[in-house]
């Protein structure tokens, strides 16, 4: 006898795949339609977090109450008749999907409370697990296992992680932005979910993440997406997770420090390794557990020196401190960011070949702020809401992003390009509130011409012309390095001269 009707079979088939697809693609919204018919309700193209949205869907509502009906006829099937082996893997995506929901409020409880550092242990796990088995033994016949509880329990709870991260921090309605949010997604699973579950998950930790696009916009938030939903294994026997997500991430900004500290930061060092190692120190690659993230931002500030060291690292996974030679193994995950045109930088000799080849294996790119505001102006009010609402109490927040918008509109107009970003708008947003105007740093003239303008008229002293000067050669190079080659002037002048501007 088989499990399923026909169309039972449709319905099953529809919501394997779904289970299995991007939740950001277009892909995902489809499934929907397809599984539901005409209860389907009619939605955005793809799935965006925007203020006041409800993540419980009409539609995954429906879906869910279907589902868990139809698992319940086939459980009921399966008590007599094991049914064929296709049949038993469609009714393990079905219980893979019922449990997912079943459990959703207790994982999102789970993430949101989660303390940073330390291990945690579910109240859920015990329940969950009895779920489990009572699914997979209908009537008291126990069906092959594909996977084990324990490891579908840590494989449902970080795609619940995985999409906090995403939908709650990547926000906006844009397609430029929808598309990042599948990016990250398939940074974190692949593309092949059925194939990340079997055993993928134990290698995503050696495939370095490059993210690229221009400042202001949210390349840290990318990596924290990608490094705090990495899988983190569940232990059975003592009831808790192998680590906590939150302590997993840890970030350097290699364009803020000197090449000697960050080969210290890095690296680590020994006693009277260089003057002032006054002890020996552990540096980020050793304290990186194997479940753990190291995240380099500007990494095309590298100089050469330590991107040989580096390459080391991503070739061979080991690394030494600096004034010894015992190698040292790094177990965890690297992602690094820059602002800069990598494959410019190489044609010019700053950047290794070799180098930016181990680090590309998986690229995201971040979009343009304006990118996301040129299909719809709605997008700018959703945008300066969502900051509204983290600046101000929730009752403030509609006026205050009416005064936004409205100023936005009047003083800058639509059309403004936002060279910041969304750091801009969120500088926008603030001053609005605290001032009630916003005066960019950068008006649509040319700061080059400016500078021209202000040297003719007299206007500028010489420390004055000196920092404009390494502030317009900066945001032409993207580097404080080129830049200092380009004026001949030590690094450390250019970036003093440009962050004082």
């Amino acid at each position: 006898m088989p499990l399923f009707s026909p169309a039972e079979r449709r319905f099953a088939e529809s919501v394997s795949r779904l289970a299995y697809c991007n939740p950001f693609l277009p892909e995902r919204i489809e499934l929907e339609r397809e599984a539901l018919g005409e209860e389907f309700e009619d939605t955005q193209p793809y799935w965006s977090r925007q203020v006041g949205m409800d993540e419980e869907r009409s539609n995954i509502l429906r879906l869910s109450e279907r589902v868990e009906q139809l698992v319940a006829r086939v459980q009921a099937k399966l008590a007599t008749d094991s049914g064929h082996e296709a049949d038993r893997t469609l009714y393990e995506d079905l219980i893979c999907y019922v449990l997912y929901y079943r459990y959703w409020p207790e994982l999102s409880q789970a993430i949101e409370t989660n303390p940073a550092g330390g291990t945690q242990k579910p109240r859920c796990w015990k329940r969950f697990a009895a779920d489990f088995r009572a699914l997979m033994s209908p009537g008291g016949r126990e069906l092959p296992l594909t996977f084990e509880p324990d490891h579908l329990f840590a494989c449902l709870y970080q795609i619940r992680r995985a999409f906090h991260h995403v939908f709650d921090f990547i926000f906006g309605a844009s397609a430029p932005t929808g598309r990042l949010r599948a990016a990250i997604w398939q940074s974190i699973f692949t593309h092949d979910m059925r194939r990340y579950r079997r055993g993928l998950y134990r290698r995503m930790g050696d495939i370095t993440t490059l993210i690229t696009g221009p400042s202001g916009t949210g390349k840290e938030l990318v990596a924290r997406a990608v490094g705090q939903a990495r899988y983190v294994p569940f232990d059975a026997a003592r009831e808790q997770f192998a680590a906590d997500f939150g302590g997993l991430f840890h970030p350097l900004n290699l364009s803020a420090l000197s090449p000697t500290l960050v080969e210290s930061e890095l690296f680590g060092h020994c006693r009277g390794a260089f003057t002032g190692a006054v002890g020996d120190r552990r540096g980020w690659l050793e304290t990186c557990p194997a479940l753990g993230t190291v995240f380099l931002d500007e990494i095309g500030e590298l100089n050469a020196s330590i991107q040989v060291k580096l390459l080391r690292v991503l070739q061979e996974r080991t690394f030494q401190r600096l004034g010894e030679t015992e190698p040292r193994r790094f177990q965890g995950k690297i992602i690094a960011a820059t602002n800069r045109d990598l494959a410019a930088e190489m044609q010019a000799g700053n950047f290794r070949e070799d180098f930016y080849y181990r680090l590309c294996a998986d690229m995201i790119t971040t979009p343009l702020l304006r990118d996301q505001l040129a299909a719809s102006a709605e997008n700018l009010r959703d945008l300066v809401q969502f900051i509204a609402r983290r600046e101000t109490e929730a009752e403030e927040a509609e006026a205050l992003t009416d005064e936004v918008v409205d100023w936005i509109e009047e003083k800058l107009g639509l059309d403004y390009p936002w060279p910041g970003n969304i750091r801009e708008l969120e500088q926008c947003v603030r001053n609005v509130m605290i001032r009630r105007e916003y005066r960019p740093a950068q008006d649509r003239t040319s700061p080059a011409a400016d500078l021209a303008a202000a040297i003719e008229a007299g206007t500028l002293s010489a420390d004055d012309l000196l920092k404009r000067y390494c502030t317009i050669t900066y945001a032409r190079t993207g580097s404080y390095e080129a830049t200092a080659r380009l004026l001949k002037l030590d690094r450390r002048t250019v970036k003093s001269k440009v962050d004082e501007k």
